[in-house]
């Protein structure tokens, strides 16, 4: 079983990519939301 599952990370390890956006991650922890990629500015009330 051990040996399947390390198998099966060595093949989706290929297909790993960057994540995009990782320089906007502590604004994403921080709990800012974006909306396509642009950061959404809190409205007026």
């Amino acid at each position: 079983m051990l040996t399947m599952v390390f198998k099966l990370c060595l093949s989706a390890q290929q297909r790993w990519r960057k994540l995009n956006g990782q320089d906007h991650l502590a604004e994403v922890i921080e709990g800012i939301n974006f909306v396509d990629g642009i950061k959404k500015e809190k409205e007026a009330a």
